[in-house]
C-alpha cells in the first residue's frame, strides 16, 4: 500500500511531459557559455594519502582500500600507472570481478603505530561530445557489458516504482534517443540538488521515487535516477565515478575543482549506450548542481548558465574528471564487511570494522590533483 500512496504523491512529477521544455532550448545569452568538445588531451596526476590515527581508529589490523582510475575510453580517458610508497605490509592492485574496477588492497600490521601511504595514479583526459544530428557507425556494445549495463543492482532497481515511473516518462517516445532525451529531460525539471546529504549521496534510486517529488539528491542519486530509468526503459547505461581534477574551462564554478586539494570533489557522472551513436554522455545532476551553486546561487532554469549546461550536459562533458569506475555492488577484496554501493572513495577497516568513508578526520586520508605538463 504504501508504495502506491507514494506513486500517487508523484503523480504531477510523473505526468511530465517528455518533450524538452522550452527553456532548454533557448540561446544562452553573453557570456554563458558551457560547450564541451573534443580536443588536446591534458594529463594529471592524482595523489592520495592516507595517514591513520590509532588514537582515533583504535587497534588491530587495518585494511585500506583506494580506487584507481581505471576505466579506459578511446576518445576521452586513458588511465596510466599508478606508483606507491606505504609501510604497510602488503599492498597490491586487484580488481573488482565484475566491473574490473582497480583498487589497491593494503594491509597493515596489528601492532603497526602509524599506518600511512601515499598513491599517485597518472591518467589522460579531454572532453568528449557527440553529434546527436543523425545517427552514423557506431560500434555495438559487447554482449556482456549490454547484459550488465542492462542489469538491476542493489540500488538502482529496474522494476516496480522503477520501471513504472520511466513507462510514463518515456509514453510516445520513438526510438532510444528521443527515450533517453526525454528522460534526461524529465530527470533534470522533477529533481533539486540537496546540500544537506553526506558526500555525493546515497544512489537508492527506488527509495529516491518513493519520498515523492520533487526529488533531492547529489550526483550518485540524481544521475543514478537517470541510469536506473534508462536501464528500465531498455536502453544501456552506467554511472560512472570518479572526481573532478581542474577548474572548468568555461568559468563555471560549480563544476570543476578550484583547488588543488581534492578530497571532496569527487563526482558520479552517467552515460547511455544507443545504437547509431555509441557511448553518450550525460549528466543531469550537474544541471541541478548549476542551479544551487553557481554564483550567485539558487539560479532560475532558464537562466543562461542553466540554459547552457542544461543543453551540453546531454551529450557531452568536460575533461576536467578523472574517471574511477562503472562498478556497482563492490566486495571489497579480504573483507567480511558489506559490498559497498559504488566505489568512488578510499574505504578502510580496523580490526574488521568498517571505518565512515565521509568522515575524514577519524579515517584521515587527502587527495590532491597536478596537471602534468607535456
Amino acid at each position: 500500500m504504501s508504495s502506491r500512496r507514494d506513486l500517487l504523491r508523484a503523480g504531477a512529477a510523473l505526468s511530465a511531459v517528455w518533450a524538452i521544455p522550452a527553456w532548454a532550448g533557448r540561446a544562452a545569452a553573453g557570456d554563458a557559455v558551457f560547450a564541451p568538445s573534443p580536443g588536446d588531451w591534458r594529463s594529471f596526476a592524482l595523489t592520495t594519502r592516507i595517514a591513520l590515527d590509532r588514537a582515533k581508529v583504535g587497534p588491530g589490523r587495518v585494511e585500506a582500500w583506494v580506487p584507481l582510475p581505471g576505466l579506459e575510453a578511446a576518445g576521452w580517458s586513458r588511465p596510466g600507472d599508478t606508483r606507491w610508497t606505504t609501510n604497510a605490509a602488503s599492498a597490491a592492485i586487484e580488481h573488482d570481478p565484475a566491473s574490473g574496477a582497480a583498487l589497491l588492497h593494503l594491509a597493515w600490521a596489528a601492532d603497526d603505530a602509524a599506518p600511512r601511504a601515499e598513491v599517485t595514479s597518472l591518467a589522460a583526459l579531454r572532453d568528449r561530445a557527440a553529434d546527436l544530428a543523425a545517427p552514423g557507425p557506431a560500434p555495438a556494445l559487447a554482449e556482456a557489458e549490454r547484459r550488465r549495463y542492462l542489469q538491476p543492482s542493489a540500488l538502482i532497481p529496474t522494476d516496480g516504482i522503477v520501471r513504472e515511473t520511466a513507462d510514463r516518462i518515456t509514453a510516445g517516445a520513438d526510438g532510444d534517443l528521443a527515450k533517453a532525451r526525454a528522460l534526461y529531460e524529465w530527470v533534470v525539471a522533477n529533481t533539486y540538488r540537496d546540500a544537506a546529504l553526506r558526500g555525493c549521496g546515497s544512489g537508492d534510486v527506488a527509495a529516491m521515487l518513493r519520498a515523492g517529488a520533487p526529488f533531492g539528491g547529489k550526483c550518485a542519486d540524481i544521475n543514478a535516477l537517470f541510469v536506473g530509468l534508462a536501464r528500465a526503459s531498455g536502453i544501456p547505461a552506467r554511472d560512472v565515478y570518479g572526481i573532478r581534477v581542474a577548474p572548468s574551462r568555461f568559468g563555471y564554478r560549480s563544476l570543476g575543482a578550484n583547488s588543488t586539494t581534492v578530497t571532496k570533489a569527487q563526482h558520479c557522472r552517467a552515460e547511455v549506450h544507443l545504437a547509431g551513436f555509441g557511448g553518450v554522455a550525460a549528466d543531469p545532476a550537474d544541471v541541478r548542481k548549476v542551479v544551487l551553486e553557481e554564483p550567485p546561487g539558487r539560479l532560475a532554469l532558464d537562466d543562461p548558465k542553466v540554459v547552457a549546461a542544461h543543453r551540453a550536459l546531454f551529450g557531452a562533458w568536460e575533461g576536467n574528471w578523472i574517471a574511477y569506475n562503472d562498478a556497482h555492488d563492490v566486495a571489497l577484496p579480504g573483507s567480511a564487511g558489506p559490498a559497498v554501493g559504488f566505489l568512488m572513495y578510499p574505504q578502510a577497516e580496523v580490526a574488521g570494522v568498517r571505518l565512515d568513508c565521509l568522515d575524514a578526520d577519524t579515517f584521515a586520508y587527502s587527495l590532491e590533483s597536478a596537471e602534468i605538463s607535456a
